[in-house]
C-alpha cells in the first residue's frame, strides 16, 4: 500500500473527488481528509489521531528509549547485586522500561502534529484541504490520472510508502 497526497482547494471538488473514489472501489477507511480546524466536513471521512499527530513514531522512540533504558537500568543493578539472578527480574525491568517509554512518548507525540504533514500546514490554513488515499501500488497512476483528469485544480502532492512496506 502506498499513501497518495492531493491538495484540493475547497470542500465541493473534495466531495467530488472522494465520491469518484467511492466509485473506483476505495473505501471510506482508506480516505483521509485534512482541514482548518473547526471545518466542517460534511460526512467526508475525517484522518485520524495516528494521521494528524505523531503518535505512532513518538510510540516506537518510547519503547526503544524505554527498553533500552530498563536493560542498562536492569545490567547496572545486577552488577551492584553482586550475585547472578536469572534473566526473569532482568527482562521484567526491560518490559518496565518499555512500556513506560512508550507511554510517554505516545503522549508526547499526541501533542505533536505529524511531522510528514508539515509542508501543508500553511495550505491547509489558507482553507485547503488535503487529501490522503491509500491505494496499493498498482493502482497509484490510475487513480492520480483520475483525479487530475476530473479536477485539474487539484494539486498530486506525492506518494509515501505506508507499512508494511512490502507490499
Amino acid at each position: 500500500m502506498r499513501r497518495i497526497y492531493f491538495l484540493v482547494p475547497n470542500i465541493a471538488i473534495t466531495h467530488k473527488i472522494v465520491e469518484e473514489l467511492q466509485a473506483e472501489g476505495i473505501e471510506d477507511r482508506h480516505i483521509h481528509i485534512l482541514a482548518k480546524r473547526d471545518t466542517p466536513l460534511e460526512g467526508l471521512p475525517e484522518a485520524g489521531i495516528a494521521i494528524k499527530t505523531d503518535f505512532l513514531p513518538a510510540v516506537e522512540r518510547g519503547v526503544a528509549l524505554g527498553g533500552t533504558t530498563g536493560l542498562l537500568a536492569g545490567l547496572i543493578g545486577l552488577r551492584f547485586a553482586g550475585f547472578a539472578i536469572a534473566g526473569g527480574p532482568l527482562l521484567g525491568i526491560i518490559m518496565a522500561g518499555a512500556t513506560i517509554g512508550s507511554l510517554m512518548g505516545g503522549l508526547a507525540g499526541m501533542n505533536s502534529g505529524n511531522s510528514r504533514l508539515r509542508q501543508f500546514e500553511e495550505a491547509i490554513e489558507r482553507g485547503e484541504l488535503l487529501v490522503l488515499i491509500d491505494i496499493p501500488k498498482d493502482r497509484i497512476e490510475a487513480i492520480r490520472k483520475l483525479v487530475i483528469k476530473h479536477h485539474p485544480e487539484a494539486e498530486f502532492e506525492g506518494i509515501e510508502p505506508i507499512l508494511p512496506p512490502s507490499y
